[in-house]
């Protein structure tokens, strides 16, 4: 299940991929914060196991205060991650990261 945790250590992770990231556009970015921004059951194990995906909100940027819509993908390896309770640090792997600036939005696939 996603919950405020997992989104704290999700800030990290984001900000790492940013600050390993090949974009020029992204330069000096950095995440100050994710959030959840639907209702719980839209974090619930249950959810994630029929939709594969949820939505969040991250704040990205250069001062960190711009507003995206994050979309976290679940590999069938994440869900059984999520399904067993792994520790958190193990259900927060990245097969891919993509950001676009102008539409305000992140896509991270999880694995």
């Amino acid at each position: 299940m996603v919950d405020q945790t997992f989104c704290d250590l999700l800030e990290y992770e984001i900000c790492r991929a940013l600050r390993d990231s090949d974009f020029d556009e992204t330069s000096g970015f950095w995440c100050d914060g994710v959030l959840m921004s639907k209702p719980d059951t839209y974090y619930s194990l249950k959810y994630l196991n029929e939709n594969r995906k949820t939505e969040l909100k991250a704040f990205i940027g250069k001062h960190g205060q711009t507003e995206y819509r994050l979309l976290l993908k679940l590999s069938e390896n994440a869900l059984i991650k999520f399904a067993n309770n792994l520790s958190i640090k193990e259900r927060i792997s990245f097969t891919d990261f993509k950001i676009d600036i102008k539409d305000r939005q992140i896509e991270i696939q999880l694995d």
